[in-house]
């Protein structure tokens, strides 16, 4: 009710002008596309970019004469005056080139939105995706290939995902879409579900975020930004490879000369994800209770989803520079191989999930006053899931049941395949809402305040309880409140630019279960009830130091809070994962320096290099519990607080171009995490201090390599080769240090092809990926897919 009331007060608020679109080819001394150049109209924040044919193209501009100021580091900064006076003015510009020289200055009238979130002083990534949306690459995978950054899935397409940002992981990092936490759509919807042909960009923040992203993000935080600007587009994909996976998007949007706008895209993903495992996490137990370690196919995997996205409003009006009001649904199925390790698989175990999704974006720049702007995003959703899990039989890795020593099928202790049999509904409802301003009291001088706001409703219901239990409903209900405010200064003619930053987190629990009590032959049912009430605050600055043009010195610090989720606190069945009521927040210091040296351009060569180190220092670590008993029935574990743990590291990338054809990517995070508990309550050295904390990979290494070739086959046709590898270190999945539980060096290597036809409408793509076919873990030792292959059409169709 509160979203739709917030709706209701922006729509009142109408009017808007006549509007115009600039449009045109850029080239460099009359031959050469200039991609890349970029068109800022002055005293505005409108600006294009030059695409990779040429073209750019700047919408919503109010009839006037207007001053086009046209730059690049290739070419001499251009200025143009042009009278929009009809819906369309189409103009070309050719931009004169630099002489052939190292550039010491260049003077750039408007800063990207990369460069402007990359010189504040965080610890960040800005990943970009106008290569992947060619390619069979999902979001993770981008990810994956960022520094500092480990996507930790448990299997194929459909499995759980954790992200790791340089040895913070789980719920430490939080996901954002447009600034909302991407729990709030589901299971079903995830950034994989998310076609990076969507997406504008990706800010990876690693330790210490910055105020507009107000949230409990104690080691991080991703956050997905959408693309706002509104062309008349389509764009379709499928692809379809190894493991009988099929994926398919479709994305649409159309704007009016009004402003009003509407946005369309929706998903299909299914993978029967059978793909081989073995090695020394793969075994059968023999009935005399023997290991027999064997070559298998997952029998029990397949996983489906589907749904869309809808969103209607107006962009670049007075009132508003956006203004959309939205629809997500979606729905999946997944079937479960296994609990938390490999040892046991399950047959008949799975889940389904819906989510039905309500959202508000509105954003306004100069709102009331000159220099004020304020944004607000909702999303009111409900979301459903089932866990069953009714089959009685133990299984082995051949699909087949096992047996006994006298030869019957073995029956589960449990009576099912992890646990009591179960049919659990979870019912949630979830709102959340984030909100603030961003105003310039003086020049250089900013204020940023957000708030969010996050409420989860939810509701179990186990149909195979007894009618005894069902007497009182278990209910969950956990509120979230997170507010942040900032102070942003610019000194020493921009060279310095520094944010102060405090937060204060308040969360509260209330749990309600039945409890039976059993007295001789009288059982009786009661009802237990756990709430509490915890709040804190948190403070921190990010500051950078321009030393000379193109070398920035950068430092954050943070004391990061973070309050347990939901699934840490209520448990999860659907991922093996038990509730502990008792988890207590968790406190960071977190402290990152380094530096940024580029990009330097000498002749046709292009270069660019960042290094930082980083420290962190936790209190009451919440981790997933690692048990060190050996017993193969223990699969749903639940989160732990660890006590002390201290991170140190560092990371480093290295990226390289040559002629806008050859691309050069290397990057690597490398740091220890160990446990800081030294002695017990009577006095006595702990095992396992100083140790590394298992389960955690330490030592990463990223590298790309891309090649484009022009005039392949037809002319204007583009072909572009891929090569992309990854190494992590071997880690322990346990506190015992034995090799039995030392996951192996891997090293996986992934080949691609892109081939873009002449109009750039149609491209094709082929990937080949875990080329030589390596063993690949993650969380506890859980095996990735092997080699595969998949082929992707993708068509799109611009300025309808």
């Amino acid at each position: 009710m509160r979203l739709i009331l917030c709706m209701l007060l922006f729509i009142t608020y109408s009017g808007w002008s006549q509007t115009g679109t600039v449009s045109g080819k850029v080239t460099i001394d009359t031959k050469d596309l200039a991609v890349g150049a970029t068109i800022q109209v002055a005293g505005t924040q409108k600006y294009a970019v030059v695409s990779p044919d040429g073209h750019f193209e700047i919408e919503g501009l109010v009839y006037g004469n207007y001053t086009l100021e046209i730059s690049s580091i290739e070419t001499k900064t251009k200025s143009v005056v042009v009278e929009v006076n009809r819906p369309l003015v189409k103009l070309n510009f050719s931009l004169e080139r630099n002489a052939p020289k190292i550039l010491e200055e260049v003077l750039v009238q408007k800063i990207s939105a990369r460069k402007e979130i990359m010189d504040k002083g965080f610890a960040v990534n800005v990943i970009e995706t106008q290569e992947a949306a060619k390619r069979n690459i999902q979001t993770n995978d981008l990810l994956d290939r960022s520094a500092g950054v480990r996507i930790r899935q448990n299997g194929g397409l459909g499995s759980s995902v954790d992200y790791n940002l340089n040895g913070m992981s789980g719920n430490s990092v939080r996901i954002f879409l447009d600034g909302i936490p991407i729990s709030t759509y589901g299971s079903s919807f995830n950034l994989n579900s998310i076609s990076p042909a969507l997406i504008e960009h990706i800010e990876v923040y690693k330790g210490v975020i910055p105020a507009h992203l107000a949230d409990d993000a104690l080691g991080g935080a991703i956050n997905v930004i959408l693309k706002k600007g509104a062309m008349n587009m389509i764009n379709a994909s499928v692809s379809y490879g190894s493991f009988n996976t099929t994926q398919a998007t479709l994305n649409a949007s159309f704007r009016k000369e009004s402003g009003f706008t509407i946005k369309g895209s929706g998903f299909y993903n299914y993978s029967d994800n059978d793909y081989e495992v073995w090695g020394k996490f793969v075994y059968n137990i023999l009935p005399n209770g023997r290991y027999e370690y064997v070559r298998a196919k997952r029998f029990n995997d397949a996983y489906r989803s589907y749904g869309g996205r809808v969103e209607a409003g107006f962009t670049d009006v007075k009132w508003a520079d956006t203004f959309l009001i939205g629809y997500n649904g979606s729905q999946d199925y997944n079937e479960i191989q296994h609990g938390q390790f490999m040892t046991k698989p399950y047959k008949g175990r799975f889940t389904e999930a819906d989510a039905h999704v309500l959202t508000l974006n509105y954003l306004k720049k100069d709102f009331l006053v000159k220099g004020l702007e304020f944004n607000l995003n909702g999303a009111y959703s409900q979301r459903n899931q089932v866990v069953n899990d009714t089959v009685k039989w133990n299984y082995n890795w051949d699909g087949q049941k096992a047996v006994g020593l006298d030869g019957n099928p073995f029956i589960s202790p449990t009576g099912a395949q992890q646990g009591a049999p179960t049919i659990n509904h979870i019912r949630r409802n979830i709102l959340s809402v984030r909100g603030g301003f961003n105003y310039n009291i003086a020049e250089n001088h900013k204020i940023v305040f957000s708030n969010m706001f996050n409420t989860v409703d939810r509701d179990d219901n186990d149909e195979l309880q007894s009618a005894l239990e069902k007497t009182y409903r278990e209910t969950r209900d956990l509120q979230k409140l997170v507010s942040s405010l900032a102070y942003e200064i610019e000194a020493f003619d921009s060279r310095l630019k520094t944010s102060i930053f405090g937060k204060y987190y308040e969360q509260k629990i209330k749990q309600r279960d039945p409890v039976l009590t059993t007295v001789g032959n009288q059982t009786t049912v009661r009802e237990e009830v756990i709430q509490n009430t915890t709040t804190t605050f948190g403070y921190g600055l990010a500051a950078s130091y321009i030393i000379i043009p193109k070398v920035m010195l950068i430092t954050s610090a943070e004391k990061a809070v973070r309050m347990p989720s939901e699934n840490e606190v209520f448990g999860s069945p659907g991922e093996n994962v038990i509730g502990s009521s008792s988890i207590k927040p968790e406190v960071s210091n977190n402290l990152n320096a380094g530096f940024r040296f580029g990009p330097y351009k000498i002749d046709d060569h292009k270069f660019s290099l960042a290094a930082s180190g980083f420290w962190r220092n936790t209190k009451d670590k919440i981790v997933r519990a690692t048990s060190s008993r050996l017993n193969d029935a223990i699969q749903t574990l639940p989160f732990e607080n660890l006590g002390k743990a201290q991170s140190l590291g560092f990371e480093a990338s290295f990226d390289y171009s040559f002629n806008n054809r050859l691309f050069l990517t290397m990057n690597m995070s490398k740091f220890n995490s160990l446990y800081k508990i030294q002695y017990d309550a009577n006095g006595g050295v702990l095992e396992n201090y100083n140790k590394q904390i298992p389960n955690e990979p330490f030592f990463t290494v990223n590298g790309s390599a891309q090649y484009n070739f022009k005039d392949i086959l037809q002319q204007k046709s583009e072909l572009s080769l891929y090569y992309t590898c990854g190494y992590v270190d071997p880690f322990y999945t346990l506190w015992i240090q034995v090799e039995r539980f030392r996951t192996p060096p891997q090293f996986a290597q992934d080949l691609g092809l892109t081939y873009a036809f002449p109009s750039k409408q149609f491209v094709v793509s082929f990937d080949a990926k875990n080329i030589l076919n390596k063993q690949i873990y993650d969380n506890f030792a859980v095996q990735k897919p092997g080699r595969a292959f998949y082929l992707k059409l993708n068509y799109t169709i611009n300025n309808l």
